[in-house]
């Protein structure tokens, strides 16, 4: 009998993700990031990052212009509801940064409109704890949410693309997500020359809810005297081209794709915006 339980025991626990016994897949690349960047007291100032670009993306075979939101906060999450917590005397709290990055985007008959919700463990900001994304327009609407886990992600998705409709699905692969890039990089270990290779999922910012395409990129990093450059390269995602700033926090100051998206920095202020 006591054997028994103790087999049961150990089953429950290999099982439970929480537990730290079923640990995450290994991710190499992490030694090029700083976990502790997010430990700056900066963020504890009860103020948002909100960042505006000049953005354009190509959407029916023309590029078409637009201004990218981009809003950075800490939250106080519960582990009960994985969202930001309304009671601060739980015993299951813990601290993330959330990244929001809102899209409103003209064409010649109606707007685009995207919403994506990233959401990282503030000791870690090269991992996508929390990935929701929304998009809307005279269409239909998606929605695709993920969850980390040992083995990678898990997503549902409600689509209204034929073939789609509602379902979820296992990402049995641990990766960097494109869409995270434009916050997680700037975390880097910055250094003239650094280059390595990690898997990327190519980006979720779409009204499709397809089976995510990942593949091996290639990372390099160039220091250029005024900013830091990343490139970023896969057959699956083309080339994009990145630029931080030196100081902290290195806010991202422009992002260029293969693909015809662009990103200029436009105006940068801390601000408690949910206050207006």
């Amino acid at each position: 009998m006591r054997k028994l339980i103790t087999l049961i025991t150990l089953v429950a626990i290999s099982c439970n993700p929480e537990s730290g016994v079923h640990k995450d897949k290994e991710m190499p690349w992490n030694n090029h990031f700083n976990n502790n960047w997010t430990d700056n007291k900066l963020w504890d100032d009860g103020l948002a990052e909100v960042n505006i670009y000049d953005a354009q993306r190509v959407i029916y075979g023309e590029p078409r212009n637009y201004e990218q939101v981009y809003v950075a906060v800490k939250e106080t999450f519960n582990k009960e509801y994985q969202v930001k917590t309304d009671n601060y005397q739980r015993d299951d709290l813990f601290e993330v940064i959330k990244v929001n990055l809102f899209s409103d985007i003209p064409t010649h008959r109606y707007p685009y409109h995207f919403l994506m919700s990233i959401f990282f463990k503030r000791q870690s900001p090269d991992a996508v704890y929390k990935l929701n994304v929304s998009s809307q327009e005279w269409c239909g609407t998606t929605f695709k949410s993920m969850r980390k886990k040992s083995y990678g992600y898990d997503e549902n998705y409600n689509s209204y693309w034929d073939g789609e409709g509602r379902g979820e699905r296992q990402i049995e692969q641990v990766c960097l997500i494109e869409d995270q890039l434009v916050f997680s990089l700037r975390a880097l270990k910055f250094e003239d020359g650094l280059n390595f290779s990690a898997p990327v999922m190519k980006s979720r910012m779409t009204s499709k809810a397809t089976d995510p395409v990942i593949e091996n990129s290639d990372f390099t990093v160039t220091d250029t005297a005024e900013a830091w450059s990343v490139k970023v390269e896969g057959a699956h995602i083309g080339k994009i081209n990145y630029l931080f700033e030196k100081d902290y926090p290195n806010k991202m100051i422009s992002m260029e794709s293969s693909d015809g998206r662009i990103w200029k920095l436009k105006s940068s202020e801390r601000d408690d915006y949910w206050l207006d």
